[in-house]
């Protein structure tokens, strides 16, 4: 689903345009925040019939929506997130925020004294787990050219 492709799920036609312009500031946010590749496999993964809803309404309402919101900044929004899917144990979805984290501003200092504040409210191993999945994410950014590591690379031996 290209961004030039329009909401196609069954809404109401008088809304269509209304879902259709939340759907477009949506995924220019979402391409903002987590790259292109992530949101173009997304939307791949999420073209059929059945799942193209399920898109859309996570283009629409969580990026077109909440993302574009006043009151917040992209950087702040990005540490809420850390810290909601440490809680619910979305390791997934916390590696694609910790990206877009880094792609918001933060620092990995910022990022990792985020995870050790919630740590203190989840737990240990939701701690662990998301130190490992911030430093492979943090680590592959390095790899791929788009961010250079602020704090050194996990050591190969580790």
């Amino acid at each position: 689903m290209s961004a030039q492709k329009k909401v196609t799920s069954s809404v109401d036609p008088e809304l269509r345009p209304f879902h259709e312009q939340l759907f477009e500031a949506g995924l220019a946010v979402r391409r903002s925040v987590v790259g292109n590749t992530y949101v173009d496999r997304a939307l791949a993964n999420g073209s059929t019939e059945f799942s193209r809803p399920g898109q859309e309404l996570v283009t629409e309402w969580c990026w077109g929506y909440a993302w574009t919101r006043p009151g917040l900044e992209r950087r702040e929004r990005s540490l809420l997130n850390i810290g909601m899917l440490m809680a619910l144990n979305r390791a997934p979805e916390l590696a694609v925020h910790v990206r877009g984290a880094r792609n918001n501003g933060l620092s990995e200092t910022e990022i990792r004294e985020a995870i050790l504040h919630c740590t203190t409210y989840c737990g240990v191993p939701a701690g662990v787990d998301a130190m490992k999945i911030a430093e492979r994410v943090l680590n592959e950014m390095a790899e791929a050219g788009e961010k250079e590591r602020e704090l050194g690379g996990k050591s190969k031996d580790a």
